[in-house]
């Protein structure tokens, strides 16, 4: 039996994957959406709708230490298909405000209320594609498993994105919400066919020793993360107050730079090594920003887009593996929940913060400030390579 699924494991994670793509589209389509429909009512301003954006990142946070447990004691079948059907009941609830004659705090606290049932279907289902996927195809496949899951989230961002503006524009939000709730529905039923992979027994350890363990992998892939954030919130702005065209490509780049990495190079942790694709990565991250942060021209600065995606596209995957080795089977799925943790931490906190220093130094410092993150990652990352080598020859000795 278990020879039989490891045979069948690649379509398997294929269906896994189609199916996060399309259920992922209900979170990426209402991220451009939600501000422009909150800031339409009165004394509701970009404060209130960026905190109705942010807010399901603070969700994600506080839930990936359940989502991990769940996944690692019942299954990332059940975890996934859990998580599937919250986006299901939060995007029908986050559609409701859409609903014309309610008063605007009632939409804006049903709106939150939404947002925040999202963020945790989001925990549940990532950390439970992540266990599902590496229970069916191994240990000595997770790069390929954590690649292909960042390959659907963020192509579903780039896709979702127009959608729900065309969705918005042309049917409303009450619409566009509904749609949002159908898709994850369609994509429970692309993993109905996926078995369950099978279960690890063991002691469990307690949630903060696995931060502990996994601590320098995660705070690398945090201060990557800042890159990511800075250039999805500020790009667009850094074109236009250069006062220079294409500002829209500057995203397109980024994203078909980000998912052709996953996509090409998806199968390279797992050969050659986590830790030296991510060091490569966090290079080519690094010459990206720095070039956004001096580009002259836009063509520059798109390019540096391109670098950037492409040097983000592999560091999760890759530190990802180097997390799975270092934890034993049964907690693997809390090991990726708080890995996933830093990054999620990243994301939040990017934002004001590049917020402030774009007010006192303009727009393009924001890109020194995400290459020096990658540049500190990088040497996060070439300490955790030495000291595997010293180790390895350690060991040879």
């Amino acid at each position: 039996m278990i020879s039989a699924i490891m045979d069948l494991a690649p379509s398997y994670l294929a269906r896994l994957t189609i199916g996060l793509f399309l259920s992922y589209l209900a979170v990426a389509m209402p991220l451009a959406v939600i501000p422009i429909f909150v800031t339409q009512w009165p004394q509701f301003g970009n404060g209130w709708a960026g905190l109705a954006v942010g807010i399901a990142f603070i969700s994600t946070i506080l839930t990936r230490n359940y989502a991990g447990t769940l996944s690692d004691s019942r299954g990332g079948r059940l975890c996934m298909r859990r998580g599937l059907t919250i986006y299901i009941v939060a995007s029908a609830l986050c559609a409701l405000p859409g609903i014309a004659g309610l008063p605007h705090i009632a939409r804006y606290v049903i709106l939150i209320a939404g947002r925040l049932l999202l963020g945790f279907g989001e925990s549940l289902t990532i950390v439970g594609m992540l266990g599902w996927g590496i229970g069916l195809m191994g240990q000595a496949r997770a790069g390929r498993v954590l690649a292909w899951t960042g390959a659907a989230m963020y192509g579903a961002f780039a896709a979702g994105g127009p959608i729900g503006l065309v969705l918005y524009n042309r049917a409303g939000f009450l619409v566009l919400m509904l749609v949002a709730a159908l898709l994850p529905l369609v994509g429970l039923g692309f993993v109905q066919s996926v078995p369950t992979a099978p279960l690890h027994n063991g002691q469990r350890k307690a949630f903060w020793s696995v931060l502990e363990t996994i601590r320098w992998q995660g705070i690398a892939v945090a201060l990557q993360g800042v890159g990511f954030a800075a250039l999805g919130a500020f790009l667009s702005l850094r074109f236009m107050h250069s006062g220079w065209p294409y500002a829209g490509l500057g995203l397109s780049c980024f994203g078909l730079a980000f998912v052709a990495g996953r996509f090409a190079c998806g199968h390279l942790p797992d050969k050659i090594g986590g830790l030296r694709v991510a060091l490569i990565s966090l290079a080519i991250e690094a010459a990206g920003q720095y070039l956004i942060w001096l580009a002259p021209s836009p063509l520059l600065a798109l390019a540096g887009a391109v670098l950037t995606g492409a040097g983000c596209s592999m560091v999760f995957p890759s530190l990802g593996v180097e997390v799975v080795k270092i934890v034993a089977p049964h907690m693997r799925g809390t090991a990726l929940g708080g890995f996933s943790a830093f990054q999620d931490l990243a994301y939040a906190l990017t934002g004001p913060l590049a917020g402030l220093i774009a007010d006192r130094h303009g727009y393009a410092t924001i890109f020194l400030f995400g290459g020096l993150c990658a540049t500190a990652a990088f040497c996060v990352v070439l300490k955790l390579l030495n000291e595997s080598l010293k180790s390895a020859r350690q060991i040879e000795t």
